[in-house]
C-alpha cells in the first residue's frame, strides 16, 4: 500500500516510527511537510494519508489533509474531526453535549466580566489554556487576578482567544493518558509533573508509570473519541472529588512513553489499523 504521513518533522518519534514500521510492512511510505507542499489537482494518489499535525500552520496542514478526502483517499483521522479537537473549547462544548465529564470551562473576551467568571469556577488559582494547544504548551495556572488578568490581556491584545478552567487541585501534577485506535483501548499510563510543574505532559518533562485502567476511564476514552469523530486518539483523564474529567482529546497524540511503559509496538497498531480502514473505505468503490 502506498501510504501518505503529513508532518511537520521527519525526525519526530512518532513519524520515525510509523515509517519504520510501513518499511517493515511491506509498504510504500512518503512523508511530507505540508509547508513544503503545494496543493496540485492531478497528482499521484496514495492509498492511505495519515495526518500527523500539530500546532503550526495548521490551518494548511488542515487544508493539505482535506485535499486528499476531497480526492476520495482514506484519511486517518479526518481533518474535519482534527480541526474539532484543536479548538479546546468546541471539543468540550461537544463532550458535555454527550453526557461526559469535563472541568468547568469558560472563554470570555471581557476584562469587566473577570470577577464574576473567577467567582462561577470556584474562585482562584484558575488554569489558563491557549483556544489550540497540546503538550501543555502555553497553558498556566493563574494564582492573582493580577496574573490572571496580565496573561489574557496578552492573549487578547494578539487576538488569541483563551479559556479558563477551574483548577483541580487532588489531582495537581497528575493525569492519565489513554491511546485509542479505532473504538479499541490500546492502553493507559499515569503521566506525573515534574518538579514543582502542575503539567505531566511527557513533552514538558514529565514521567510516565503503566497502571491497570477502570473500567469506566476506558469507556469514557471510547466515548470521547467517538464523540469527536477521531479513529486515533490520546485522551487525558485527570481524578478529581467528583470523578474522572476529560481535559482534552488529541488527534495526534504522541506515543513514545506509552511504547517505552506497555512494551507495545503502538506505531504498528497504527499502520495495521489504518490500512485496514483504508481497505474498508475502498471496498464499496471497488464493488461499484
Amino acid at each position: 500500500m502506498n501510504i501518505l504521513i503529513i508532518s511537520r518533522r521527519a525526525k519526530y518519534y512518532a513519524t520515525r516510527r510509523l515509517v519504520k514500521v510501513c518499511r517493515k510492512l511491506g509498504h510504500s511510505v512518503r512523508v511530507i511537510d505540508p509547508l513544503k507542499s503545494t496543493l496540485g489537482i492531478g497528482e499521484q494518489k496514495p492509498d492511505l494519508v495519515l495526518p500527523r499535525i500539530g500546532n503550526i500552520a495548521i490551518e494548511y496542514s488542515l487544508a493539505l489533509a482535506r485535499h486528499f478526502e476531497l480526492s476520495g483517499i482514506p484519511t486517518v483521522n479526518a481533518s474535519d474531526a482534527i480541526y474539532l479537537s484543536k479548538d479546546k473549547f468546541a471539543s468540550f462544548q461537544i463532550l458535555k453535549s454527550k453526557r461526559l465529564p469535563v472541568p468547568k470551562t469558560v472563554m470570555l473576551r471581557s476584562r469587566r466580566l473577570l470577577p464574576k467568571t473567577v467567582k462561577q469556577l470556584g474562585g482562584l488559582p484558575l488554569v489558563i489554556k491557549p483556544l489550540r494547544g497540546s503538550q501543555g504548551v502555553g497553558v498556566a495556572l493563574a494564582r492573582t487576578m493580577k496574573i490572571l488578568c496580565a496573561i489574557l490581556q496578552t492573549s487578547w491584545d494578539v487576538d488569541h482567544d483563551a479559556i479558563l478552567q477551574e483548577y483541580i487541585p487532588e489531582s495537581r501534577g497528575r493525569d492519565i493518558r489513554i491511546l485509542i485506535i479505532g473504538n479499541k483501548v490500546i492502553g493507559g499510563m499515569r503521566r506525573y509533573a515534574p518538579g514543582n510543574d502542575f503539567r505531566s505532559n511527557i513533552h514538558q518533562g514529565g514521567r510516565g508509570e503503566l497502571i491497570k485502567l477502570p473500567a469506566l476511564y476506558s469507556a469514557l476514552a471510547k466515548r470521547a473519541a467517538k464523540a469527536l469523530g477521531l479513529q486515533i486518539a490520546g485522551v487525558d483523564i485527570i481524578e478529581s472529588k467528583r470523578g474522572p474529567l476529560i481535559v482534552e482529546v488529541n488527534a495526534s497524540p504522541g506515543f513514545e512513553g506509552l511504547e517505552k511503559v506497555t512494551g507495545k509496538d503502538i506505531a504498528k497498531e497504527i499502520i495495521e489499523f489504518s490500512t485496514e480502514f483504508s481497505a474498508a473505505k475502498r471496498q464499496p468503490a471497488r464493488q461499484g
